[in-house]
């Protein structure tokens, strides 16, 4: 099998296993291959047993909620300088707002897309 396919074997796996995931299904190969089947999907019957290894005992939950609370814990923190930036920049003199750069018009090149 070529990588592209073994790509999307191993991607429709991680799915599946998500999809138990959320519904609080033990993820194991016998319901890993029952969804791939039910979705018309084959894969090779390794990919099965390597990805139940992987999300067992692990909390997909945290898995995938600890990349997206990724950003947003850095957030409230970026929150909580703002406020004594700005204390900071009260006390400085007023600084000029930067008028944006104007654009440089288009060179004409002899064409228009209406033409």
């Amino acid at each position: 099998i070529d990588q592209a396919m073994s790509g999307h074997e191993e991607q429709a796996v991680v799915y599946a296993a998500l999809m138990l995931a959320d519904d609080g299904v033990a993820v194991t190969p016998d319901k890993l291959k029952a969804v791939l089947d039910a979705a018309g999907i084959k894969v090779q019957a390794f990919w099965l047993s390597v990805i139940s290894k992987y999300f067992d005992g692990k909390n997909v939950g945290d898995l995938v909620g600890g990349v997206a609370a990724a950003p947003a814990a850095a957030a409230p923190a970026a929150a909580a300088a703002a406020p004594a930036a700005a204390s900071g920049a009260a006390a400085a003199a007023p600084a000029k707002a930067k008028e944006p750069e104007p654009e440089p018009e288009e060179e004409d090149m002899g064409f228009s897309l209406f033409d």
